[in-house]
């Protein structure tokens, strides 16, 4: 498979090298230098990509879609902070029969951590004297707070617990990749869920396994979409 990064920093890097563990190659990459407000993304220069993977920046994003959309190029954002432009990049991708995958985090553990933190509020949320929480702690240099999966956290417990459901707390410091905790305290206990990545490997194996599946697909996805899809194939 061909693929074109846009974003080419730290996550870029890492997705380059997961790409090629899986058999495909970067035929182009864009940074600041040469895709400023999205000009570089040209049928010409993108060389041939079959898909694209985003992890610029969620000032960037939108333009770089509505390009890569109108070039019909699948494409797999990991960038967050941008989901305001949502709807719209939503009615794009329909207009085009385009095809997109998004998400706040695409690790697999993440996932599955999602899937168990639906559950557990069904749960706990029967039992009032039981309060959720939500913290989230990455590294300095991450520009959005909350982040896009303590976001996505916050949705889950929003679905048992309503208005009842706490903002999340949000600490950037070090250079932690990134951890996400639930928890449900009560007089008598607190019980805790954790999900710590050791490094950023998971998220740029994530977003080629991403790029694999949606080649052959149409439509807007979020990334969890796809793997639920999958668990239920096998």
């Amino acid at each position: 498979m061909k693929i074109a990064i846009v974003g080419h920093g730290k996550m870029g890097r890492l997705v380059e090298r997961a790409a090629a563990l899986r058999g495909h190659s970067v035929v182009a990459r864009f940074d600041r230098k040469n895709n400023e407000h999205g000009v570089g993304l040209t049928r010409g220069n993108l060389d041939g990509a079959e898909v694209a993977i985003d992890f610029s920046t969620p000032e960037a994003v939108f333009e770089n879609l509505r390009r890569l959309i109108e070039l019909d190029v699948p494409t797999v954002v990991g960038t967050t902070g941008w989901y305001g432009h949502l709807p719209e990049v939503r009615k794009l991708v329909a207009e085009r029969s385009g095809a997109l995958v998004y998400g706040a985090n695409f690790s697999i553990g993440m996932h599955l951590f999602l899937r168990l933190t639906r559950e557990a509020a069904r749960l706990f949320a029967r039992y009032g004297e039981y309060d959720p929480l939500v913290v989230e702690h990455h590294h300095k240099f991450k520009k959005d707070a909350p982040s896009g999966t303590a976001l996505a956290i916050t949705r889950l417990l929003r679905e048992c617990y309503g208005d009842l459901t706490p903002a999340p707390v949000s600490i950037r410091g070090g250079h932690a990749p990134g951890t996400h905790e639930i928890g449900f305290d009560s007089e008598a206990d607190t019980i805790r869920l954790t999900h710590t990545a050791r490094s950023r490997e998971g998220f740029a194996a994530g977003a080629v396994l991403a790029a694999e599946t949606i080649t052959t697909r149409h439509g807007c996805f979020e990334f969890s979409e796809l793997l639920l899809d999958q668990e239920e194939e096998k």
